[in-house]
């Protein structure tokens, strides 16, 4: 069993000054970006298409501007004129060994291999998680979901091995054969989505069972909004009295970022083995810290499928101030704000999802939600229906007026709320969809 102390404390690596930071990752994006051109088609050809006959005299990371972005749409192309892998890998498919995919909640999903060394490789970054989360060998982490080619929580369960820590897999099993797990197995970390987080203590409120006295002291969620909304972590954390640790990572790129224990609400971009660019997502140019701007991500040790400026969509604020935890990593003011991709104008004024979250998960009696955005003509509508828990006193119709009001108060919109009947909207293990635009 592994030494519980070292994973509290954050390592040497991640206190290094901004200055040893940047001289690393020069050095791994040097021997990265070189190799490209001989080891990677699909690179090569979009740096000829972009006139950089050679990459050799580049310096880094200050010319890494100069490299062509890299989009999800580019990968899924390349995917369907070589299927069934693309080219965007650097070495033979031989040498492969791991499978993952996309959860396609937004279109084609995007197939992805690892190599054994890049699986490592994802492993560590999961580790770096563990870390600041302040799991350790001790720990017993169950795993309530169904395990499919979703990346994510496959990386989290095999570092979670390879920490020493006692690994609980729940696939093929219901919400309350998963609570019983909980019960009999006193697992002391819960990983999943913040969707499913909810969705369990849905579950345990039907037979009247509380989870606030269960041995969970520490749930780390990512796959989608939900760790960094205040009004849903709150929800989760009240309910199963425990601390919520977001997280943040694409299965094309692998986990990027990470909360600690000492300051909810940021996100640490780790930058041992990533480089993050923030830009204005309409000019393209870079915006400083402090501002809003869409996430561009290149990372630096999955050499075998490798991915240069890869455009996220996620929109974040960063800072470069060092943590009070000792980390000197960039951070992520608020995790990742919104999604580029998921914004949708309704009469004038910009609607995203996690917006209409914040409002809804502010109202306790409400358990799930739908929004349908619907065009009225030229013109688009928003309609949101709501399921309210059993044990509500309260007449529908208040809560009802009550959501349409702050929806109102916070988008300047009129917005129809209907509540439904419980058990009629559907519930999700994985990423949720819950945000619907007719054309």
């Amino acid at each position: 069993m592994s030494d519980p102390a070292k994973f509290l404390e954050p390592l040497e690596v991640e206190k290094s000054s901004r200055k040893l930071i940047a001289t690393r990752q020069s050095k791994k994006l040097t021997t990265l970006i070189r190799s490209l051109p001989v080891r990677n088609q699909f690179y090569a050809k979009k740096f000829s298409r972009a006139g950089l006959s050679s990459v050799d005299n580049l310096v880094f990371p200050d010319d890494l501007h100069k490299l062509p972005f890299t989009t999800k749409a580019e990968l899924v192309s390349d995917q369907s004129s070589s299927p069934p892998w693309g080219t965007a890998l650097s070495e033979p498919v031989s040498n492969f060994s791991r499978y993952n995919q996309t959860s396609s909640t937004t279109g084609k999903p995007l197939r992805w291999i690892d190599t054994t060394e890049s699986w490592q490789w994802m492993l560590d970054c999961w580790k770096t998680i563990y870390r600041a989360a302040r799991v350790t060998s001790t720990d017993r982490i169950i795993f309530p979901f169904s395990f499919g080619p979703f990346l994510g929580f496959w990386t989290g369960f095999d570092a979670a091995t390879q920490l020493g820590a006692h690994a609980i897999p729940t696939g093929g099993i219901s919400s309350q054969s998963r609570l019983a797990l909980i019960e009999t197995l006193r697992p002391t970390v819960m990983c999943c989505t913040p969707t499913y987080a909810l969705r369990l203590l849905d579950v345990a409120s039907e037979s009247s069972t509380s989870l606030t006295d269960t041995t969970v002291r520490v749930i780390i969620v990512a796959g989608e909004p939900g760790g960094n909304i205040p009004m849903t972590r709150q929800r989760i954390e009240e309910g199963w009295a425990a601390r919520v640790i977001d997280h943040h990572g694409l299965t094309e790129v692998g986990p990027v970022s990470f909360e600690c224990w000492e300051a909810p609400g940021f996100l640490h971009i780790n930058e041992q083995e990533y480089v993050a660019e923030i830009i204005d997502p309409e000019s393209d140019q870079p915006v400083p810290d402090g501002q809003q701007g869409e996430l561009v991500i290149t990372n630096l040790g999955r050499s075998a499928c490798p991915i240069v400026r890869y455009r996220t969509r996620d929109l974040v604020i960063r800072t470069s101030e060092p943590c009070t935890c000792g980390r000197t990593f960039a951070r992520l003011v608020g995790g990742v704000i919104a999604r580029a991709d998921d914004m949708v104008n309704v009469r004038g004024v910009n609607v995203y999802p996690t917006a209409i979250e914040a409002i809804i998960r502010s109202v306790e009696t409400i358990v799930e939600y739908r929004c349908t955005i619907k065009r009225d003509g030229a013109m688009r509508s928003v309609i949101v229906e709501i399921e309210l828990c059993q044990s509500s006193a309260i007449e529908p119709s208040v809560i009802a007026d009550e959501v349409s009001s702050k929806l109102h108060q916070a988008l300047g919109l009129t917005v129809p709320v209907r509540c439904v009947g419980h058990g009629t909207l559907p519930r999700f293990e994985m990423k949720a969809r819950r945000f619907f635009v007719e054309a």
